[in-house]
């Protein structure tokens, strides 16, 4: 035993969760002040995980000074930084002036099982900060603001970005990937059969489908530099799947008896979401279904990850987080007929759907 401490998930994780938390206060002035502070917030996170702090923390805490020594950083600076995120639970000071981890620090750790060190580098990198900072073009004329800051769309330009497209699904990944076996868990699949996933990325949702359910087979579908990073090729799914690459805007694979979109349709636009699910029901036989998993948005007041997610696809990109009648009708235009919406226990939902 080296004393190394142990890797640990946080039971309030948020991505198992689907409402925000924050400290509660009546003072309006302050709630105003906290939303205006976000992006200092944010920094502070990215700066902690450049410096790869919390991977330094993972024997015990720390003194600044201590953590400087080993990242040839500036101690004094370090210590302000990390004083502010502990005020938000993100580490935690001692009585000697030493930094510990908490819950929320362990998912900073890079080898964490549910690590989010590349969603912070994500989230926090120069791309989505411009493109938040022109929300308010973006808001007078309908056009992402990324576009506007990058002279071109966000994938096309990610295409030009081998690095910065590596982390981009790095860190969709670590979003994604604790989800997977919450929405397997939350759906019952049939026994035997064919399931496609659509844009299914580097494979995590259709390994937790197969490894559930030993009776079924599956296609990965994505682009071929994104499939080509599959995490299928585990011992047990030997013989259960193969690798087909392509694009969803052409032809798509038939045969499968269940399809699965999972965060591909609030990419897109609504005409475009409609030619990705057109395309689907082309190779779907009557009453094969194809199971939406996303963000399914709440109405009223009622704080949701997926409306921060919209902010995101405003800024970003042409697509939208969507209510259960913006789906239903998006299906309905394309051939489906909404059958339910599961809830799972995180913020995304799935939107089982009946080709008719």
């Amino acid at each position: 035993m080296n004393g190394r401490r142990p890797l640990t998930t946080s039971p309030s994780n948020p991505l198992y969760t689907s409402t925000f938390s924050s400290t509660p206060t009546d003072d309006p002035g302050a709630v105003l002040i906290d939303l205006m502070l976000g992006h200092i917030f944010s920094g502070a996170l990215r700066t902690a995980v450049e410096l790869g702090v919390a991977d330094c923390l993972a024997d015990g805490p720390l003194t600044p000074e201590d953590i400087a020594g080993r990242t040839g950083v500036h101690a004094p600076s370090l210590r302000r930084v990390l004083r502010l995120l502990a005020s938000r639970g993100v580490f935690s000071e001692d009585e000697k002036g030493a930094f510990g981890l908490t819950p929320a620090a362990e998912l900073l750790r890079a080898d964490a099982p549910v690590s989010q060190h590349d969603g912070t580098l994500l989230l926090t990198n120069e791309l989505f900060q411009r493109s938040v900072a022109g929300m308010p073009e973006a808001v007078r004329t309908g056009v992402p603001a990324f576009e506007a800051a990058y002279g071109m769309p966000l994938f096309d330009y990610l295409a030009t970005q081998p690095e910065l497209q590596k982390l981009f699904d790095r860190g969709m990944s670590s979003f994604s990937g604790p989800l997977d076996d919450i929405v397997t868990e939350a759906y019952e699949f049939p026994a035997e059969g064919t399931v496609i996933d659509v844009g299914g990325g580097r494979g995590g949702l259709l390994r937790a489908v197969l490894q559930h359910n030993p009776g079924l087979s599956g296609v990965l579908f994505d682009q071929e530099q994104t499939v080509r990073e599959h995490i299928l090729d585990v011992p047990e799914l030997a013989g259960r799947w193969r690798i087909e690459p392509g694009d969803f805007f052409s032809k798509l694979p038939a045969g499968g008896d269940l399809y699965l979109l999972k965060n591909i349709l609030h990419d897109w636009s609504d005409e475009d979401s409609v030619r990705i699910l057109r395309g689907l029901r082309e190779v779907m036989r009557p009453g094969g279904r194809l199971l939406v998993v996303e963000a399914v948005l709440p109405a009223g007041n009622e704080p949701h990850y997926g409306k921060a997610a919209d902010i995101i696809m405003l800024s970003t990109l042409w697509g939208k987080e969507r209510t259960e009648a913006e789906f239903a009708a998006l299906l309905r235009e394309s051939g489906f007929g909404v059958v339910r919406v599961v809830p799972t226990a995180s913020w995304q939902s799935i939107v089982e759907a009946e080709a008719v």
